[in-house]
């Protein structure tokens, strides 16, 4: 990239964040785009502009931004929301305390050097000596300059330890305070209990687990819900719901289509076959209340079936208090690992529960065949990934795609796909991945969806490592580095250490524009709102059409978190290497934690609507509708609504992901130094062993409890006594609970205590 394609790819980022800011601030005034910037007002019942000053200016959001705290996150939001904005401060603080040293001392050392830059060691393929000058490329080998960058090496990695150490320390406290709240949460008097042994006897699937669990806990042990298999039910269910949405838009069609000129109006019509467009023309509002009247009684009798003969070995039991759920949940029931597995029970909004009825041994196979499947991905996907980043660049485009020389070599296109090509090429290509390793990562067999997305989070962060970081390193010299790999495979290391000058400005440029046009668009959200527009315009016909078309997201950690710590590992690789990276790197990590801030304004939901639309916006797969989402103190934020709350169970995935890029940044500066031919360069050995017994002592000291409730925290006192009954009710399956509804005390003692098999339900 030459020194015009840089300024541009900077200038333009930034002219693009500036107008949609304006954008953002201009559009967000309108009053038929308040849904999409004040949904939680509008949820509330209250004005947009309700405690906040009228007159706006495009800056405005920073103070809102700003004067938000902790205190309120974790509030209204829960912890999952406030340990993200922890590890963006603690990414901030790293790139912050790094760049005070490294920026005044390395640049100068750097730039007073006397050398010649050869074409290997330049940051940018000989063409930004500007930047070259900046960076250890301009350090002669074998120098005593690069004793300021051993320095340097050292100072980045203690500042991570403190700030990482200080950073598990206050969520560990954050989640014990969490969990200590005299508020009844549900999840807490509930265990998951998988891998229940073949039935004996005439005993009943709930007759086993009661008189198992009440023989060890016979003071504390309250009931069992035996799960499912739903899947019939399920799917009459979401067929039955199908129908109930378009009778509502046929019936608004109907009632729009009354007027002076034709008040009988004109009734819709649809068609009886395939998606409505072939078979007989029929009367839509009595074809669809018809096969409501089909399908109503067909769904009780299957829900009836799927009690009585469709029980699987896994249940979840209910505990009169906090600690003896906590207790049971961390305790070993039986001599074998592979019966009565108890673990703490996720939110019940969160159960996948088509995997729970999996046994120990199909989960593991299951678990090693995901883990090959990634490999095979991430391996292969290496490949296009390689070739994308050495086919982006024009010198390369231009001799593989020799006729669109004249075209590349005008000064405009030049500078403007040199700019843009690469970097866009990559982000639209990563985009494609992250659904399928969260259907991989479910399909392993874990229960929850939090526990499927952190999983999926770190499949993906070691993708982007392996791939993004490693492959456009090496991708960019491919072709020449092909032939020397080829002659010698144990080369691959050099070539990788003697690669990293040549993608600094590659990186700088996507660092860029992320953090600039990437949350622009964040701020503005302008896509969401040309959605929401062309879906009123042209596909609402009803409100609840019209309610579902602006409803707010999750943040979505499975994505959001790996992109980000894909930022982060490569600042923190090239932040002794080429140091201005770094004030990239602050400007990501600021913008981020202001611009993410100014969304998670926190407001409760209303309970109306919580009641009517829980279900939409929470992402409550197969739980009840009113008694949950008014039952569980549903919270929203301004523009995005958690699917679930883990109490800070996230936060070991950022730390381990945190020092893995460490580890990776001290061995890319091992290699480095050595192919300076510096020859004190195992000076920096003890790194990557310090951030190994650093990730033990944390580990020991707290992961612990991360993975349990401690007794100690679960023993504290309530402020209600918790409605046992209600807490089991929270645990339904929508498909199982629907027509019949969770206050029916009949059908819920239907379920919990199923009759012998042979007797009527």
């Amino acid at each position: 990239m030459d020194f015009s394609s840089f300024l541009t790819s900077l200038g333009t980022s930034f002219v693009i964040f500036v107008v949609l800011m304006l954008i953002f601030t201009w559009l967000s005034r309108k009053p038929g785009n308040h849904v999409v910037y004040y949904p939680n007002r509008i949820i509330r019942g209250l004005e947009p502009y309700e405690g906040i000053r009228l007159t706006r200016n495009p800056f405005t959001w920073i103070k809102e931004a700003v004067s938000s705290t902790e205190a309120d996150v974790i509030r209204h939001s829960g912890v999952d929301a406030a340990v993200y904005f922890v590890y963006l401060s603690t990414a901030l603080g790293i790139l912050v305390l790094s760049g005070v040293i490294l920026l005044p001392v390395l640049l100068p050392v750097a730039y007073t050097a006397e050398k010649t830059i050869s074409a290997n060691e330049t940051t940018s393929a000989g063409s930004f000596n500007e930047l070259d000058k900046l960076s250890m490329a301009h350090i002669a080998q074998k120098s005593h300059r690069l004793w300021a960058f051993v320095a340097a090496t050292y100072w980045v990695s203690f500042v991570t330890y403190y700030l990482l150490w200080r950073a598990y320390k206050h969520v560990s406290n954050m989640r014990a305070e969490a969990l200590m709240s005299s508020e009844v949460k549900n999840e807490q008097f509930a265990v998951l209990v998988r891998d229940i042994p073949p039935l004996q006897n005439s005993q009943t699937r709930n007759e086993q687990v009661d008189s198992y669990f009440k023989a060890i806990y016979p003071d504390t042990y309250y009931k069992s819900m035996v799960i499912t298999d739903n899947k019939v039910p399920n799917k009459i269910f979401a067929e039955l719901e199908g129908y109930r949405k378009k009778l509502a838009r046929s019936e608004a069609i109907y009632a729009g289509s009354k007027g002076t000129a034709s008040p009988e109006g004109t009734r819709p019509t649809t068609k009886t076959g395939f998606m409505g467009l072939v078979g007989n023309k029929v009367d839509a509002i009595e074809y669809y209340n018809e096969k409501i009247r089909e399908l109503v009684p067909k769904l009780e009798s299957e829900q009836k079936i799927a009690m009585k003969d469709k029980q699987q070995p896994a249940a979840v039991i209910f505990f009169n208090n906090r600690v003896s759920a906590a207790s049971a949940a961390q305790c070993l029931h039986d001599t074998m690992v592979d019966k009565w597995t108890a673990m703490e029970a996720p939110e019940a909004r969160q159960l996948l529960w088509a995997i729970l009825s999996k046994n120990f041994y199909e989960r593991l196979i299951r678990q090693y065949l995901v883990y090959f499947v990634v490999f095979l991905t991430i391996f292969f996907y290496m490949i296009p990934i390689g070739l994308i980043s050495a086919l982006t660049t024009l010198d390369n485009l231009k001799k593989l795609l020799p006729f669109l020389k004249p075209v590349l070599d005008q000064a405009t296109v030049r500078t403007i796909l040199g700019a843009y090509l690469p970097q866009l090429a990559l982000i639209i290509f990563l985009a494609l991945l992250p659904s399928f390793l969260l259907f991989l990562s479910k399909a392993e067999g874990i229960p929850s969806l939090s526990h499927a997305e952190r999983a999926a989070s770190g499949k993906y962060f070691y993708f982007s490592v392996l791939n993004v970081f490693i492959g456009v390193t090496v991708g960019h010299t491919l072709f020449d580095s092909l032939k020397t790999i080829q002659d010698d495979p144990n080369s691959i290391f050099n070539v990788l250490a003697a690669s990293l000058p040549g993608s600094a400005t590659f990186f700088l440029t996507f660092v860029a524009l992320k953090f600039f046009v990437g949350y622009g668009l964040e701020l503005s959200r302008i896509i969401p709102l040309i959605i929401y527009h062309l879906k009123k315009k042209y596909l609402c016909k009803t409100e609840d059409e019209v309610k579902e078309a602006w409803a707010p997201g999750d943040l979505k950690y499975g994505t959001r978190f790996p992109n980000d710590m894909l930022i982060l590992t490569i600042v923190l690789c090239y932040s002794v290497i080429a140091p201005i990276i770094l004030i990239f790197g602050v400007l990501y990590f600021g913008l981020g934690w202001l611009i993410l801030r100014n969304q998670v304004i926190l407001l409760i939901l209303h309970p109306a609507f919580a009641s009517r639309f829980g279900y939409i916006y929470f992402h409550v797969y197969l739980t009840p509708d009113p008694a949950f989402a008014s039952g569980f103190h549903q919270q929203v934020l301004k523009v995005y609504v958690p699917a679930y709350e883990t109490y800070g169970r996230m936060w070991p995935h950022m730390y381990n992901r945190i020092a893995a890029s460490l580890l990776l940044y001290q061995a890319t500066m091992i290699g480095y130094f050595s192919a300076k031919e510096f020859i004190y360069s195992p000076v920096l050995v003890p790194l990557p062993i310090l951030t190994l017994l650093f990730i033990y002592l944390c580990s020991m000291k707290y992961y612990r409890f991360f993975q349990v409730t401690a007794l100690d925290v679960a023993c504290r006192e309530l402020k209600d006594t918790p409605n046992l009954e209600g807490v089991l009710r929270s645990y339904l399956a929508r498909s199982l609970s629907a027509e019949k509804g969770t206050d029916d005390v009949q059908f819920v003692n239907d379920l919990v205590h199923v009759s012998r098999p042979g007797s009527v339900v």
